[in-house]
Parts: C-alpha cells; structure tokens; sequence
C-alpha cells in the first residue's frame, strides 16, 4: 500500500482537520520509485504542446560552491514528483552554476512555462529580466523580500514572520523588555527593521540594537553595550546558528544571565544548537517539523544521505505545481493568478499561501532548543489571520 502528500487547497476553516489527515498519509507513506532529474547539459527538445506535458523549469546550482545544496533541493523535487505519481509534468534541471542568463534563456527556449528557482536573489534578478518580458513566472527558493514581485514568487521561508511570531509569543509570556543582536550584513540590515516593527506591534519595548561581524570579540562588546542599557527580559539574535552559538555565551557572560534568548528559523537548520548548552531554553519560531521528520526518512531512504532542511521548499514547490496543473491546459502560460488564491496550500512545511506582491505567508510554531532536540511549546496557527 502506497500513499503521497498532495498538494491540497487549504480551506481556512478546515486547516486542523487537512493537518491531521497530511499526518496520517505521511505516515504510510512508501518510497516510489523515482528517476534521476536531468542537467542542462543535453536539454531535450521542445516537444509538441498536444502531447499534455507541463514544461517546469528547474533552476539550480548542482555544481559548483553551491552544488550540494542545489542538489539535495533537486532530489527533492524528484521524489515529490515520484510521490505525487503525475505524469503530465516534464521537470528539467538546468544548472545556474555554469550561468544563470544562459541557463534561463536555454529553459524559455525548451518551452517551460514556468520556473521553479533560482536559489540567490541576485540570481533571482538576472533571471526575472529575461523570465518576465517572455511571460514566465518565477518561485524562487529565496527569502530576500527585495527580489519579490512581478511574476517572482518567494517559497522561501521569511525572517520577518518568524521574528513577529516568537516576539508575541514572549510578550504573551510576559517578556516587556527587548533587545536584539543583528549581523552587519543585508540580512542584518532587515532583522533590525523587522525587530523594531515587530516589538512594536507586540506592544512591547525595544531598549536597543547591537550589531555584530560574528567574531567573539564582536560579541562581547554587544553583549557589554547591552548590559549598559538597563533591565531586558528578552534578546533576539537574528543571525545563523553558527553566530548564535558564538553570541549567545558572549551575553551571558556579558550580564545577561537570565535574560531569555530568541531567535529567527535560520536556527531551525542548524541541528548543531540542540548540542549547545548555552543556547538550552532559548525559544525561536519556525515552520513544523512534524511532517519534515516524514519526508527526510523517505529522502534518506532513497539517497542514502540525509536532506538539507532547505530542501523542503523543493518538494513544496513540486506540490504546488501539481496542485495548479489539476486547472492548467497544457501548452497555455501558468495560471499565476492561482498562485494566490488567499485558501493557501498545504505542504511538508505545513500550510502556505502566496501575497499579490510575491511574498509568502505561513503558520509557524515556537520551540524551545533541549538538550540534544527542538521541541514545540507553541503550536502553529490552525488557520491564517483574515
């Protein structure tokens, strides 16, 4: 017996219930058998529209410094594929690592109606440039908000929702007083904005910012400016795990003792966190990992390696096109306006739904980094705010 995940409309009312059946068909889910996703190295030709083939578009380094994440997205796009059992969709990989314009143009040229990538936003941007003028849309893996719109659709998981969520859900617990640690990067740049609106919108207090280049010495004189600024029930470290576990020792040595910690869903990628004592207790929000931890066993299963956690978003991607196919005639231009019906869809990374102006929405829970696992304290959402 045999199941998959499919890409199901998610009516607001009814998440809880499309929840609990996605946990059960996750469950029994069995391995398909699955075919190896070919490179842009011999693209097949354009075959005839009447043939009822979807023509999706894979844009992705699977050489180069980026190789192995590219392809462990890619296998997952395969094995949705497998699981989903279609048949009406042509997927080819093109490889952004030996050039993203020639890559782009070479998967227009093949007739692809829409792509799935690329994986950098300045990729995404060379690709929009020819993508758009020629009708095709874009969901990319990227989280950069500054990429998004026009036909660019982002899959990627948004740091700005993941910091509102686990900063209410300290106010709720009675945490008034804020802080935060933010990289001197354009990832940083935006945590800092996003920390300001939202601390505000969460009623509470931002006491101050503190900037880091991910050295410890940086760290510590944070972590000595922070302690200057008077009582702070909170810190957000809005940075990787690997900044976190860096900065994390360096405030409480600095003063910060009791202070609870707080971090963005870049630490849900970094298993290494749950090994750190100093990071025990610390609270950050992220998508669930309920039917992740179904997925990655299936992925091993078939790789034999686990996936990176950013793979997800390929497998999701692959359940949404497929989802969109059901209404899509083969041949004509992706049906974008779909992509945002305001019911969302329903993945591995829980329940999503695209903005008009590109950017994602999605119901994210809180945990709490244990000695040695990530555990949830605060559920997601069952439903999407109106």
């Amino acid at each position: 017996m045999s199941a998959s995940i499919a890409a199901t409309r998610a009516q607001p009312q009814a998440l809880a219930g499309q929840f609990k059946k996605l946990l059960i068909l996750a469950s029994i889910i069995l391995l398909a058998a699955c075919s190896t996703v070919p490179r842009n190295k011999t693209p097949r030709a354009v075959a005839d529209p009447s043939d009822g083939m979807h023509r999706v578009a894979l844009l992705l380094p699977v050489t180069g410094p980026d190789a192995e994440v590219g392809q462990s997205i890619a296998n997952a796009t395969a094995l949705a594929l497998a699981d989903t059992k279609v048949t009406n969709i042509r997927m080819v990989t093109y490889d952004t690592a030996l050039g993203v314009a020639a890559a782009t143009q070479r998967a227009i040229a093949d007739g692809n109606k829409v792509i799935l990538g690329p994986l950098r936003s300045d990729n995404v941007i060379e690709v929009a440039e020819i993508a758009r003028p020629a009708g095709v849309p874009i969901i990319s893996f990227s989280n950069d908000v500054g990429v998004a719109g026009q036909n660019v659709f982002l899959l990627g998981h948004l740091p700005n929702q993941s910091i509102e969520r686990v900063v209410l859900f300290a106010k709720s617990k009675g945490m008034n007083r804020f802080a935060g640690v933010v990289s001197s990067n354009v990832y940083g740049q935006r945590a800092q904005s996003n920390i300001t609106t939202a601390v505000r919108a969460a009623g509470g207090v931002l006491v101050g910012i503190q900037e880091t280049n991910g050295t410890a010495a940086s760290a510590e004189a944070a972590a000595r400016r922070l302690a200057q600024m008077g009582a702070i029930d909170a810190v957000l470290v809005a940075d990787n795990g690997r900044a976190a576990i860096t900065t994390v020792p360096a405030l409480r040595r600095g003063g910060l003792r009791t202070t609870k910690i707080l971090g963005p869903d870049l630490w849900n990628i970094d298993g290494s966190l749950a090994g750190s004592s100093p990071m025990y207790g610390a609270w950050f929000a992220s998508v669930s990992d309920t039917l992740y931890t179904q997925y990655a066993a299936k992925y091993r299963a078939r790789f034999g390696t686990a996936p990176l956690r950013l793979s997800s978003l390929g497998y999701d991607s692959v359940l949404l096109v497929a989802r969109v196919a059901r209404d899509w005639r083969p041949g004509t231009r992706f049906p974008v306006a779909q992509l945002t019906d305001p019911q969302g869809f329903i993945g591995v990374d829980g329940a999503f739904r695209f903005n008009a102006n590109g950017l994602t929405d999605r119901m994210l829970e809180v945990q709490e980094i244990q000695a040695g696992k990530f555990v949830t304290i605060s559920p997601a959402p069952s439903q999407f705010a109106k």
